[in-house]
C-alpha cells in the first residue's frame, strides 16, 4: 500500500506532460530518485519530488547538461554560476550559427563551387584574433627588412577587418575578398613595391613629397580629372598637359627638378603603384567588413590622372 500523496511515474507523466521514458531516464540517472517504492519494487514519488522534477525539466529546456543539472541540484554549483557558463556557451554557438548561416546564403547568392565553398566556410569561421593576426602578418611582411616610416605603416595596419556578429552576406563576401585580396601574390608584390621605393627615398633622406602632394592636392586634381571623363578629353590633350604639369611641379621635392625625364617617369610609376585598383578595392572592402559610410571611387579619375602622368613625361 502506498502513502498518501505519492506518485507513479505515469502520475508523474500526466501531471507534468513528460513522456515516460524520459522521468524514468531522470530517475535511471540519479536526478530524480524516487521517494519510496511499493512492495512490487514500483518507484513512487511525493510533492518534493514533482517540485525537483519540473526544476530538472527546466534546466534542460534552457540546455544544461546532466551533469550541469547534477552540480544545480546538489548545490555544487550555483544556478547563477551554471547560467553564466552556459550564456557564454550559447553566444559562441549562436555566432558560429549565424556565420554558417551566411555563409550559406552567401553560397545561394554567388552559386559556388565546392572548392569556394570549403574556403569560405573556413575564412567565416575565423575569430577576431585571427583576422587581425593575417592583416598585422600582412602588414609586417611588406615592411619587414625596410626603412619605412612607422606611424604611416602602424596607422594602416591599425584599421581591422571586425565582422559583426550577425554579418551580412555583403559583409562576410567582403571578408572573403579581402582574405584573399592580402593573400594574393600580386597584391603583396604590388605593396611591397610600394614599401621599397618609400624606404629608398626615406634612405637617400628624400621626403617622399608625392604624399604630401597627394594630401594637399589630391581631391582638386581627381575633381578635375573627373570632369574631363565626363567631358570626353583623353589624358594626353592639352588639358591633360596642363594637369600633369601641376602634379609633376606640386610633387617634386627641393632637390629634383619637376622637368626631369627621369624624375617625371618615377613620378608617374609611384602614383601609377598607388592608384592601383587593387589599393582602393582594399579600403572598400574594409568599410564593407567594418559598417563604415560608402564612399565614391576615384579609381577612373586616379587612372586617367596617371595615364596624363605618362602622356607628358
Amino acid at each position: 500500500m502506498r502513502a498518501v500523496g505519492t506518485f507513479t511515474i505515469g502520475e508523474l507523466a500526466r501531471r507534468t506532460g513528460l513522456p515516460v521514458k524520459t522521468i524514468r531516464f531522470y530517475s535511471d540517472e540519479g536526478l530524480l530518485p524516487p521517494t519510496e517504492r511499493t512492495g512490487a519494487g514500483y518507484r513512487l514519488y511525493d510533492t518534493r519530488a514533482l517540485a525537483r522534477l519540473e526544476l530538472v525539466r527546466t534546466l534542460r529546456e534552457l540546455g544544461l547538461g546532466l551533469a550541469e543539472v547534477e552540480q544545480a541540484l546538489s548545490r555544487q554549483a550555483t544556478v547563477r554560476d551554471l547560467a553564466v557558463r552556459h550564456v557564454e556557451a550559447l553566444d559562441e554557438q549562436i555566432r558560429r550559427l549565424r556565420l554558417r548561416r551566411a555563409v550559406l546564403r552567401a553560397v545561394v547568392k554567388r552559386d559556388s563551387e565546392l572548392e569556394e565553398v570549403k574556403l569560405m566556410n573556413r575564412l567565416a569561421s575565423m575569430s577576431d584574433e585571427e583576422r587581425r593576426r593575417l592583416l598585422d602578418e600582412f602588414w609586417a611582411e611588406m615592411s619587414e627588412g625596410l626603412e619605412v616610416d612607422p606611424e604611416f605603416y602602424a596607422r594602416m595596419s591599425s584599421a581591422k577587418p571586425d565582422l559583426p556578429d550577425d554579418p551580412s552576406p555583403e559583409q562576410l563576401e567582403a571578408w572573403i575578398e579581402f582574405a584573399e585580396l592580402i593573400q594574393d601574390p600580386g597584391f603583396r608584390a604590388l605593396i611591397r613595391d610600394m614599401s621599397t621605393r618609400h624606404s629608398e627615398q626615406r634612405k637617400t633622406g628624400e621626403q617622399p613629397a608625392i604624399g604630401a602632394a597627394q594630401q594637399e592636392h589630391w581631391f582638386s586634381w581627381s575633381t578635375r580629372a573627373q570632369e574631363c571623363l565626363d567631358g570626353g578629353i583623353t589624358p594626353d590633350s592639352p588639358k591633360g598637359r596642363e594637369l600633369a604639369e601641376e602634379v609633376f611641379t606640386a610633387s617634386a621635392s627641393p632637390s629634383r627638378d619637376a622637368a626631369d625625364p627621369a624624375y617625371r617617369r618615377e613620378l608617374a610609376e609611384t602614383i601609377a603603384a598607388g592608384a592601383d585598383p587593387r589599393a582602393e578595392r582594399y579600403w572598400t572592402l574594409l568599410g564593407i567588413i567594418n559598417g563604415w559610410p560608402p564612399f565614391p571611387s576615384q579609381a577612373a579619375p586616379a587612372q586617367w590622372i596617371v595615364a596624363a602622368l605618362k602622356a607628358h613625361a
